[in-house]
């Protein structure tokens, strides 16, 4: 059975950074397209950075370009979110995702399976 879990959430200050974690299972990263997206209060999911199966292909959204860094560790089978230079609109529930066999794409319908999410504040 596939399994996605997200860990690394938090409160932290503007400025500050987190690495966000998602650990796979049942399947393997590498065949997937992983990606990562957040829903803030009220609004609906916003897609942040994903990376394709063979890891040539990465996407960012505008409003994170240069601060958040998408990569993956094999051995590991886990995906990471590297994220710098916090903002208070960064703020939301994170989640990982994955489309086996599909396209890096950053649109919350394509992908079929989903973790529980993980909080991040960003407040001072």
């Amino acid at each position: 059975q596939l399994h996605l879990v997200e860990s690394g959430g938090g409160l932290v200050q503007p400025g500050g950074s987190l690495r966000l974690s998602c650990a796979a299972s049942g399947f393997i990263v590498e065949d997937s397209a992983i990606g990562w997206f957040r829903q803030a209060p009220g609004k609906q999911h916003e897609g942040v950075s994903c990376i394709s199966s063979s890891g040539s292909r990465i996407n960012y959204a505008d409003s994170v370009k240069g601060r958040v860094t998408i990569s993956r560790d094999n051995a590991k089978n886990t995906v990471y979110l590297q994220m710098n230079s916090l903002k208070p609109e960064d703020t939301g529930v994170y989640y990982c995702a994955a489309d086996p066999y599909g396209p890096c794409v950053l649109r919350p319908g394509a992908y079929d399976y989903w973790g529980q999410g993980t909080q991040v504040t960003v407040s001072s």
